[in-house]
C-alpha cells in the first residue's frame, strides 16, 4: 500500500505559481552548468567533451568536473557552457541524450 506524500511547504504556497513564473534565462549565458551522467566506459569524458564543443567552441575544460560513482558503474561529468538560446540547450539535450553511453542529462 502506498502512503500518500505530505508536502512540508505551508499550504497554498505553489498555489497560483505558473509556468511563466519560473526564472528566466538571459541569453547569452556564461558559465551554464550541464551535468552528463552515465555509463562510466573508456573515453567518456572524451566523448561528451566533444559533443559539448559543437555547441560551445569556447568550452573551457579547466571547470569540468568528474566523479565516479561508489562502484564506479557510472560517471557523472559537469562542464559549464556558454548558453546561447533556447534552441542551442535544445539540441545539445537531444544529442547528449541520443548517445548509448549517456543515461541522464541535467
Amino acid at each position: 500500500m502506498k502512503m500518500p506524500i505530505k508536502s512540508t511547504l505551508p499550504k497554498g504556497a505553489l498555489a497560483g505559481k505558473k509556468a511563466e513564473d519560473a526564472p528566466k534565462i538571459e541569453f547569452p549565458c556564461a558559465d551554464y552548468p550541464i551535468k552528463v551522467i552515465g555509463q562510466s566506459i573508456a573515453g567518456y569524458d572524451t566523448i561528451i567533451i566533444e559533443v559539448m564543443r559543437r555547441y560551445d567552441p569556447s568550452l573551457d575544460i579547466s571547470k569540468v568536473h568528474a566523479k565516479d560513482s561508489g562502484k564506479g558503474s557510472f560517471r557523472s561529468i559537469t562542464l559549464y557552457i556558454t548558453a546561447t538560446g533556447a534552441d542551442q540547450l535544445e539540441k545539445l539535450h537531444v544529442e547528449l541524450k541520443s548517445l548509448e553511453c549517456v543515461k541522464m542529462v541535467m
